[in-house]
Formats: structure tokens, sequence, C-alpha cells
């Protein structure tokens, strides 16, 4: 009898929410797009309709007594069951409470959208500063351009305070000690063991970090005629020092600049097997005023409609973009379409997260360079040291910013009353040997949209991280048993993919999902292989 129940529950669940969520998706789309707030005041209306549907007490109840039901015995019906049931414990809260997030978030989320920062009193877009933080020798406006990529801090840390708040409150309603530690629990992940990996990593790094970092310090000094010991967060390429400066001769910008990024990408995936060409067709890929100025890639309805927004330009980190999005989109894409719509999705963020990183590295790969780009030998043989190096550099320089995130963002849910600006620069100085700027009382780490918009995810980046060198290291020494030199070409690749962790959908468990595609469990040492030892 629980069967029956269970199948007719499951139907008329997903008669209610499947074209709903369909809506909420492209909401949020076309709020992204057009940057105005009556689409952002849209969206967040039909995300509490959606909101609404899982915050109901019996249907909660009902999953609560299958979930212990031992004659259900489908491995498809169990999973879908544990999964709706983990959606509707985080909605057990009160509706008003769930109502006044949302739509704080969704407030949040447009300023954040709209936002455009001045720099000497000059609007400036997200490339614009970025283009100036690249660029430029001038201190002083690089330290202009660094503190407009934070101005908007100032005009969100507020609300997203208040946002903290109430997501604390609601966790706290359902029994949890805060909203960090509910969203562990529900997302199948456990705290202790994040804090785990993170403590290895941290240690395994340290060294290295301090190493590379005052080497590429020195370098960066030179260029800005300063002693190393003046180095400020300004003086790197990127606000949040999460990616690597340009401290190596090559320059990688000049392989993409006079090449088309759609092309190339296009090009690529075809290569291996996985075709993009629908998803780039129904995508938003270049500027225009009032669209988000980032990138993301989003599954409008579990059925086909998969779509990137993207800011491109011609260069090394728009093309590094565009592999690591259309890597989420080719997940989506090959999930095993019979399965049911629950299962539709990933199992779990960070698993499509490492397809992304997996493909995302290659912008800086020479061997992937000369396949796409036919450069020639002596060349590739001139820049592939450099470029090794830069991406070795890069991945230190992210495990050390993820150190900063996760750790901030813990404490942000265990006391969001503590002085968080000077909490920010503390954990900075430990993780990234940063030093702050004078009169640094300023909520910098508001500027950072994760907080808003993704909250409890930034560890996902590095679990991706260290599952994409899992992955890689399987394919190259089980599926392309030839010594290849790049995933380029290689449809056996796609093939891999496409069977043993796209198909699969949300059917696993994610660390079942590895085992079953790898043969063991996630673990950091292949990571650490490629990145610390180089071993791998």
């Amino acid at each position: 009898m629980s069967e029956t129940e269970l199948a007719s529950f499951l139907q008329s669940h997903v008669g209610q929410i499947e074209e709903l969520s369909r809506q909420v998706n492209l909401a949020y789309w076309n709020a992204t797009i057009s940057g105005k707030a009556r689409d952002f005041e849209r969206s967040a209306q039909l995300q509490v309709q959606l909101q609404r549907v899982y915050s109901e007490r019996r249907d909660f109840e009902r999953l609560s007594r299958w979930k212990e039901d031992p004659t259900i015995t489908d491995e498809l019906d169990q999973r879908q069951v544990i999964l709706l049931h983990h959606a509707y414990l985080r909605n057990q809260i009160d509706p008003d409470l769930n109502e006044r997030m949302t739509k704080l978030q969704s407030k949040i989320e447009n300023q954040f959208k709209v936002y455009r920062a001045s720099v000497n009193s000059k609007k400036a877009t997200s490339n614009e500063i970025l283009k100036i933080l690249k660029e430029s020798n001038d201190s002083d406006l690089r330290r202009h351009a660094w503190q407009a990529a934070k101005q908007v801090g100032a005009v969100v840390v507020d609300d997203l305070i208040t946002l903290v708040k109430l997501r604390n409150e609601a966790a706290a309603s359902l029994g949890y000690d805060n909203y960090y530690s509910m969203s562990l629990e529900l997302g199948e992940q456990d705290e202790n063991d994040i804090m785990s990996v993170f403590g290895e990593l941290e240690k395994l790094t340290r060294d290295p970090f301090k190493a590379a970092k005052e080497e590429a310090d020195v370098q960066l000094a030179a260029r800005f005629a300063i002693k190393p010991s003046e180095m400020r967060p300004w003086h790197y390429e990127d606000p949040f020092f999460q990616e690597a400066p340009r401290v190596f001769s090559v320059d990688l910008d000049r392989y993409y600049e006079k090449h088309g990024i759609v092309d190339l990408v296009t090009r690529f995936y075809h290569g291996i097997g996985l075709r993009v060409e629908e998803i780039l067709a129904r995508s938003d890929l270049y500027e225009r005023p009032g669209k988000d100025q980032h990138a993301y890639c989003t599954d409008i309805d579990r059925k086909g409609d998969i779509r990137i927004l993207a800011n491109i330009h011609n260069d090394e980190t728009w093309m590094g973009t565009m592999l690591h999005e259309l890597g989420h989109a080719v997940h989506d894409r090959y999930i095993d379409p019979s399965l049911p719509y629950i299962l539709r999705q990933e199992a779990h963020i960070f698993t499509t997260e490492a397809i992304a990183m997996l493909f995302g590295r290659l912008s800086k790969d020479a061997d992937w360079i000369q396949e796409m780009i036919d450069i020639s030998d002596g060349e590739k043989q001139a820049v592939a040291e450099d470029l090794y190096k830069s991406l070795r550099l890069h991945q230190l320089i992210f495990v050390r910013w993820s150190q900063v995130m996760m750790h901030f963002e813990r404490n942000l849910y265990i006391d969001p009353d503590q002085n968080l600006n000077q909490l920010w620069w503390q954990l900075a100085q430990e993780f990234q040997l940063l030093t702050p700027p004078d009169g640094h009382d300023f909520p910098h780490w508001a500027s950072k949209t994760h907080i808003v918009t993704a909250p409890v995810y930034y560890h996902n980046y590095l679990l991706g991280e260290m599952l994409a060198s899992q992955l890689g290291h399987f394919i190259r020494a089980k599926i392309l048993t030839d010594d290849a030199k790049t995933l380029g070409g290689r449809t056996e690749v796609g093939d891999f993919l496409k069977q043993r962790i796209f198909a699969p959908g949300a059917k696993y468990r994610w660390d079942s999902l590895i085992r079953e595609a790898t043969g063991e469990d996630l673990s950091p040492r292949y990571f650490v292989r490629e990145f610390v030892e180089r071993t791998l």
C-alpha cells in the first residue's frame, strides 16, 4: 500500500512543481538579463509560490514516514523520497519568515546585478575594472579600481546581515544550530568531514603557497616599482586574490584575442562527443546594459532547455569561463531523460563543478592550446613550463582563497554580530598572506555575491577541484591508455562522462556515484599530486 500511495504522491507532486519550477527558472533568467527590479520581483514571487509547495506539513510528514518504511524497496523511489524529504524539511518554517527571506534575497541580488561601480568618479563595468587590474602599472589607479570592485558591499551589507539572521532563525526553528550546519546536512555532507579535508589541504599547501606567493610578489613588485613588502591587495589582478596574477612570460590572452571563443568551445566539445550548439543558441553571451556581469549556467526545465549567461571578451579569462560553464551545461544535457523528474539533476552540486573545472583548466594547457589554435611544437615547448606554473599558482591561490570563504561563512552564521570586517581580514592574512589596506573597516566581504546567491556553497568549489583531478587521473589512466597529452578530440572522454557521471543524475548519492565511476572514494591526493607535488 505504501508504494501505491508513494507513486500517487510523486505523480501529484511533479504535476504541481514541474511547470512552476520552469517558470521560476525562466523568471530568474529574464531578471538577470534585464536587471529590472520588476523582473526580480516576479522571480521572487514565483520562488515563494514554489516554496509554499514544499512547506506543506502533511506532505512532509508522509515523506518522513516513507523515508523509514522498509516496504519501499525500489531504489528510484527511495532516492526520490530522500531528496524530497530534504527539500521539504528546509521549508518547514513559518511561511511569513520564508517569504521575507526570499524577497530580501531577491532585493539584494537585484542590487548586485544593477550596481555599477565608479573609478575616479567614472562609472565602470566589472570587465573594465578587471582590465585596469590586469593591465595598469599605476598603483593609485589600481587601488581606486580595487576599491570600486568592493563598493557594492556598503550598499548591501545591512540587508545581508539581516538575511543571515533570518536564515539562522529558519534553521533554529528546524532544530539546527545555524543555517550553515543545516545546509551541509541537507546537502548530504558532514561538517566534520569538510573541516577535516580543508584542514588537510591547508597544511599540505601552506609552505608551497608561501613560496609561490613570495616569488610572484618579487616579480609584481618590480613591475609596480615598489618593494615586495609594499604589495597590497590591489596589486593582484583579481579583486579577491582568488586567481593567479600574470607573473610568467607567456601572455595567454594573445592566444584567444583573434579567435572566436564560441567557435573554439563548440569545436572542443564536439571533438569529445558532447554537442553544445543548441545550448549556445539559447544562451545570452555578450554584454548589454543592465545585464548581470558574471556568468552562470541554468537548466530551465530538465528537458533540454539549458542556457548560459556570459559577457564574453576574447581573452583567456572568458575562454576558461566558457569551457567551465559548458561543463555544467553538458552535465545537465546528458542526464538520462528516462529518469523521474526528481532525479534529473546532478548527484551533488560539486560533482557538476568538477566537470566544469576539469574542462575550465584547459584554457591554460599548452597541449590543448596547440590542438585548438595550432601553435608550433617549438612555441608549445617554450610556453609549456610557464603555463603549468601559472596553473599551479592558480590552484594554490584558489585553495587558500577557498579557506577564507569557508571559514568566513561558517563563522558568519555562528555569530553574525561579531566584527565581520575584522574577521575577513584576519582570515585573508592567515590563509592568503595578504596585507590589509589602511583603514580597512569596510565590508569588503559583503561584495562577494556568493554569500547572497549561493550560501554555504563555496567549499564545493574546492571539492570540485579535488574531484576534477581525480577524474582527470582516471580518464588518462583507464580510458585513454595511450599516453594522451590532452583530452581534446577523444570521444572516449565524452562517452565515459556521459555513461558514468552524467546519465545517473541524482540516482545515487554523490559518494556512491564517485565510487562507482572511479573505483574509489573522493580523495585530495590526486589534486595534491597534480598541483603540489607535481607527480600526477
